[in-house]
């Protein structure tokens, strides 16, 4: 509660409580690297466990997709797609993940336009096993 002082009188007003995010994720810290969900910070220590175990390399997180697309001979940015994590698998091959509770509209079209704008990536859906 705070204090608000009005017509010479003293209202105790509740304070706000913490807005939640639109799907109900919690950001989590692990190893000192806040996610923006439980779901990506689980999927996180899975992958540095694979990276540590040698069957995964390369491990990072956060990587930028510009999409951006040439118009008359100039470049149009149409938006950014940030995937959770991209890594090597053991053949060498770079994989690019993005952890998903609900899987939107916006997502899906991010992910055809990332796919067709950078031939030979493929995003692969972790999926929450709740959802």
């Amino acid at each position: 509660f705070f204090i608000a002082a009005q017509f010479n009188s003293i209202l105790l007003i509740p304070k706000r409580a913490k807005k939640k995010g639109k799907y109900f994720a919690i950001k989590t810290e692990y190893d000192g690297i806040v996610f923006d969900s439980k779901l990506e910070a689980a999927r996180y220590k899975v992958l540095k466990d694979r990276q540590e175990k040698h069957e995964i390399s390369d491990l990072e997180i956060q990587i930028d997709f510009p999409c951006v697309i040439t118009v008359d001979g100039k470049d149009k940015k149409i938006c950014k797609y940030i995937a959770d994590f991209k890594y090597k698998d053991y053949h060498g091959d770079w994989v690019i993940e993005d952890t998903k509770g609900i899987i939107t509209q916006v997502f899906s079209l991010k992910k055809k336009l990332v796919e067709a704008l950078y031939p030979g990536v493929n995003i692969n859906i972790v999926k929450d096993p709740r959802a």
